[in-house]
């Protein structure tokens, strides 16, 4: 640690989120050997935590079932935190999410993360599929995370339904959000709070705003703590990383149109790939992204920290070629432990 000025410098955390990308042209083992592949990378660059998301009724990402990636990365890493970005809990009962993840706590101690968000992750059909019909009121997330909080408590080793394993072990929640709704909600519960800018930009410093001003301290948070979503693409030079880069434009194209397919190559140009109203949404979407050489990242990141005083940055990178994608991990890591930032 340095000083100037009277203000304490540091590094700031840097973690990642994966999305299990199915590569055009790879199979669905692959695709999750891949990650396993990123994860120990990963844990070699200095990243704090790996979190993989949940998504459902979509070709083009293998994550529907977060909780079985979980232990499967785990395995293949020794130290690195491992979760979910997120549990999406109206899929789930809350005491199916405390079994899994107190099972999961119990192979790999001191090493789990529960991130838990309040979208479905997927169609509403699909929805209605996960969860038979089960109509959801805007309390059922706050409640559901009670309940979960109270399977996963010491207190409840009396109640007549226990979580077994779950009950009293130490696994950290967090709220994911990419609204205020979850952003006050998180405060008020004195849980870290995570905003996935990277889709959703829109609302971030409003809702960092009111996670602060909600913010109570609870037992597992004795102040606030709050992480960032970017889409990070790093490369040896600004010309090489937008090249890379258009495979996640393509994959945000498919998004908007609705026809997910598998993480397409890059391609030298966007133009002709979509119409003016989609770039522009799609450049809406990817406000939050940082794309280039260590350099022009440096810059934009430490512009992003001091705006926002996150305390952790979460990155994705959906990159066609597995060699170009490690290598923009790495470099982003190697950013990441030269950015100081005065808190």
């Amino acid at each position: 640690m340095k000083s100037t000025n009277n203000n304490t410098l540091s590094s700031i955390k840097y973690s990642v989120l994966d999305l299990v990308p199915i590569v055009e042209g790879i199979s669905t083992k692959e695709a999750i050997d891949r990650s396993v592949d990123l994860a120990q990378h990963a844990e070699r660059y200095g990243y704090q935590r790996f979190w993989i998301s949940e998504h459902h009724n979509m070709e083009s990402l293998a994550s529907s079932s977060p909780v079985i990636l979980i232990n499967q990365v785990a395995q293949n890493t020794q130290s690195i935190r491992v979760g979910s970005g997120g549990v999406m809990l109206p899929n789930h009962a809350p005491l199916v999410v405390a079994e899994q993840f107190g099972t999961l706590a119990s192979i790999h101690p001191n090493r789990i993360d529960l991130g838990l968000g309040r979208a479905p992750g997927t169609d509403q059909r699909t929805a209605m599929a996960l969860r038979r019909y089960q109509q959801e009121t805007v309390q059922d997330f706050p409640n559901n995370i009670d309940e979960l909080q109270m399977y996963l408590s010491e207190e409840n080793s009396t109640a007549p339904v226990r979580a077994t394993p779950g009950e009293g072990l130490d696994i950290p929640l967090y709220l994911l959000g990419s609204s205020t709704f979850s952003a006050q909600l998180a405060g008020k519960k004195g849980l870290p709070y995570a905003f996935a800018s990277h889709f959703a930009p829109t609302h971030l410093h409003d809702a960092l705003r009111l996670y602060h001003q909600h913010f109570k301290p609870s037992a597992q948070l004795e102040k606030p703590y709050t992480m960032a979503c970017l889409n990070i693409i790093a490369a040896d030079t600004d010309e090489e990383a937008e090249y890379l880069a258009t495979s996640a434009k393509k994959f945000m194209l498919g998004v908007i149109r609705n026809t997910r397919k598998p993480l397409p190559p890059p391609v030298k140009s966007m133009e002709g790939e979509w119409s003016t109203m989609e770039r522009m949404q799609i450049e809406k979407m990817m406000f939050y992204s940082f794309i280039g050489s260590k350099e022009t990242i440096a810059q934009g990141l430490q512009t992003f920290v001091e705006e926002t005083r996150v305390n952790e940055i979460i990155v994705i990178a959906n990159i066609y070629d597995q060699a170009a994608r490690l290598k923009s991990y790495q470099l982003v890591s190697e950013v990441f432990d030269a950015l100081e930032v005065a808190v």
